[in-house]
């Protein structure tokens, strides 16, 4: 799609006065980027660029929005979504350039650790709409307050002293986010209308990602699920693998997600359930229901086993979310 040939009233290219938009964050453990031999030790921006799209996508179908997996479907120049537009596609190249500088404003090469203090900057290659640069920032938002970034999100935490310095228990990928760009004004309704202003792109398989969705989000703050020995798991009671460790490899499911077989044809499929310990000040859990498969209802009454002492009003869905990251200091660009 060029530029001509998509124009809704809501989206029209504005670059920022400054062009240049950076976002100071801080990371609360490490962030883990990971190359193609599993090794950590170097910053790989694909891999934050690729954390940050997903989190994009899911703000983007929760407005209403449709938003491709550009792994799996066949958006291209001119038949793409919303988040092709800004972050790419085949025959659409992204329109901005990523660093990641440390506090000092040098570019990164090493791993993000615990502790440090750095910047997400976006330069634009071509017209930014002021829509895209508010998505873009609520996708922050929403990853700083609710989610997390980067790889080996999925280890779950344990109780065990025993394993306190094993690498599994180990919490990845929380950020806090300590300073945004200058921002125009902007609303929930304003992005509806930009994400509605473009045409429906006719991908089959949308089904099989479409769960990935804020309106199908969930969230508890300062509780984790964790694993307290080898028939124990708070863990496992919430997405329903049996507790036991000897038992677990019985307990796939589209919450627990599945194991890869290749003997069988059977793929690897993430969980849907994350959970994070440390710090304690950013504990939370979070993760998806799928309409038709597991309810918010069926996952609060989950999490009410693994929690007996849970509130109804501890367990904040996607509406509620929504509202929380456009009424707050960090999400409210108006």
């Amino acid at each position: 799609m060029s530029e001509d040939e998509h124009q809704p009233t809501a989206c029209d290219p504005e670059v920022s006065p400054n062009g240049v938009h950076t976002w100071r964050l801080e990371a609360l453990t490490n962030i883990w980027t990971g190359n193609a031999s599993c090794k950590g030790e170097n910053l790989v921006l694909t891999g934050l660029l690729g954390s940050l799209r997903w989190w994009f996508e899911v703000l983007v179908r929760g407005l209403g929005g449709a938003a491709c997996d550009p792994n799996a479907t066949r958006c291209q120049a001119k038949n793409h979504c919303p988040v092709c537009e800004l972050f790419g596609c085949t025959g659409w190249a992204r329109k901005f350039r990523f660093q990641v500088l440390d506090e000092t404003g040098k570019t990164m090469s090493s791993a993000i650790a615990k502790a440090a203090e750095f910047q997400w900057r976006f330069v634009p290659l071509r017209g930014i709409g002021k829509e895209e640069w508010a998505l873009l920032h609520l996708t922050f938002c929403l990853i700083a307050d609710y989610g997390a970034i980067g790889g080996r999100t999925v280890f779950k935490p344990s109780d065990e002293n025993s394993r306190a310095n094993a690498q599994h228990p180990r919490d990845y990928g929380l950020v806090k986010l300590l300073e945004k760009p200058p921002l125009g004004r902007t609303d929930r309704e304003i992005l509806q209308q930009y994400i509605g202003g473009w045409r429906e792109v006719d991908h089959d398989d949308f089904a099989d990602f479409a769960w990935a969705s804020l309106q199908n989000f969930w969230c508890v703050k300062g509780k984790c699920l964790a694993r307290q020995n080898n028939n124990n798991s708070s863990y496992n009671k919430a997405i329903g693998r049996p507790e036991p460790k000897s038992q677990a490899c019985r307990g796939d499911s589209w919450l627990a997600g599945r194991r890869p077989d290749r003997q069988r044809g059977v793929e690897a499929e993430s969980k849907k359930v994350f959970s994070f310990k440390e710090p304690a000040d950013a504990r939370r859990t979070f993760g998806f229901v799928k309409p038709g498969t597991v309810s918010f209802h069926q996952m609060k009454e989950r999490l009410k086993q693994a929690w007996p002492d849970l509130k109804d009003t501890d367990f904040r869905t996607g509406e509620a979310i929504f509202e929380a990251l456009f009424k707050s200091e960090t999400g409210d660009s108006r």
